[in-house]
């Protein structure tokens, strides 16, 4: 199989539901009307023929890829496909070795799609640099990653970045409904009966997600036997089966990693147990390592609560403590309780803008000597230099000591603020 290939749309009978289906025109795109929506800034580049190259940026099945072919047939440019996941640098240059000459040759632009972009390190984008600058090809790169992370800054610079959201419920709908009744690209010649309430349930599975839609929808038709009229009856146990697993769009290494767990900590320091467990389970139920989020409350506790409550830091190191001994799934529990703990408790971050405070002066300040009279005399030397001299020793005195335990410079200095809520 080519690492790349040429495609100017032709669909074939044997591919797959979710390829046949798939739209050749803006008016066939379902979703995403605030990028192609009449009168949208993309839509009237396109139609003007003057698309500059840009970086799609959106979850899986939301149409990057379709858009970026529906683009080249309207533009009349060749569109080249290629995936960062199997190819390299090597490739890179033939393509657009192919392109310069196209252009030169025939007046003929290319569409440079990279899916994943994002799987291509820093120096490999690079490649691309001259190439998008000189006009040799219109680059459209596809990434499921936050781009201002993933994507080199100077090719980031010269490329439009467009978010595309997940699907609505109501496109996924649409596109099964279109699926039922087209007899040319669809199932639309088999005698298929499902009830609205089914559509939806599938479309809810689908989780914004079109091709998984699509795939779980073909299964669910072909492996459901017609009855004696030919009908095949399509309920919503057999589409549940359809998804070997309802789509949790979570990756431990992306964005969305830090999306959920920074909504975790949003919603404990809210003090809404409700968010704080949904987004624990978001998590758990994905495969997250149970200890990563133990070791995020351990530092929420001190953080966001701190001498609010103090219990909460023993709180928080007994449910790492237990994610330890017995693991997942049973730890899940002990999350839980952690996490509703710290949401109910009482919350400070007198603490953490007291040792930021601290850390700043450190940095920004030269560091200043300890004070004479905290200096250890451990020397006949060092006391008679003036090492400890002067010091009160608490204990021996009733009442609190008048004694100052800061650096001169800083004498008087108020770091830790109480501030209860």
């Amino acid at each position: 199989m080519p690492l790349f290939e040429e495609n100017k749309g032709n669909v074939k009978s044997a591919a797959p539901l979710a390829d046949r289906m798939r739209p050749e025109s803006l008016e066939e795109f379902f979703g995403q009307t605030a990028l192609i929506g009449k009168g949208k800034m993309l839509r009237s580049a396109i139609e003007k023929d003057e698309v500059p190259s840009m970086i799609f940026w959106g979850p899986p099945g939301c149409g990057k890829t379709t858009l970026a072919k529906i683009i080249a047939k309207m533009t009349s440019s060749v569109f080249v496909e290629f995936s960062a996941t199997t190819g390299g640098v090597k490739e890179v240059r033939a393509i657009i070795a192919h392109a310069d000459e196209r252009l030169r040759a025939k007046g003929i632009r290319t569409i440079f799609f990279i899916d994943e972009i994002h799987r291509f390190n820093k120096s490999q984008q690079d490649a691309f640099l001259p190439y998008v600058e000189n006009g040799t090809i219109t680059l459209i790169g596809a990434t499921t990653e936050n781009p201002s992370f993933e994507v080199n800054s100077a090719l980031l610079s010269r490329c439009r970045v467009f978010v595309l959201k997940a699907l609505g419920s109501d496109d996924i709908a649409g596109i099964i409904k279109k699926v039922i009744s087209d007899k040319e690209k669809g199932l639309g010649n088999k005698k298929i009966k499902i009830s609205s309430d089914s559509i939806n349930f599938l479309a809810e599975m689908a989780n914004g997600d079109a091709r998984s839609a699509l795939n779980a929808f073909e299964l669910s038709v072909k492996s459901s036997k017609p009855d004696k009229k030919g009908i095949i009856k399509i309920d919503e146990g057999i589409i549940k089966e359809s998804f070997q697993k309802n789509h949790l769009l979570y990756d431990r290494a992306g964005e969305e990693h830090y999306n959920i767990i920074s909504a975790l900590h949003k919603s404990m320091r809210g003090s809404d147990a409700d968010a704080s467990l949904y987004w624990l389970g978001r998590m758990l139920e994905a495969g997250e390592d149970p200890l990563y989020i133990a070791r995020r409350i351990v530092r929420f506790a001190s953080e966001d609560i701190g001498i609010a409550n103090p219990a909460a830091l023993t709180q928080a190191v007994a449910a790492y403590d237990a994610c330890r001994f017995i693991g997942m799934p049973e730890c899940g529990v002990n999350l839980a309780q952690a996490v509703v703990y710290m949401a109910k408790c009482p919350k400070s971050n007198a603490l953490y803008t007291a040792y930021s405070e601290v850390q700043n002066d450190i940095k920004n300040m030269p560091h200043e000597p300890v004070p004479l009279h905290l200096r250890n005399a451990s020397t006949k030397l060092m006391k008679n230099i003036g090492y400890g001299k002067g010091y009160k020793y608490n204990p021996d005195y009733k009442n609190k000591v008048d004694q100052d335990y800061l650096p001169e410079k800083l004498k008087g200095k108020k770091y830790y603020k109480e501030n209860k809520k």
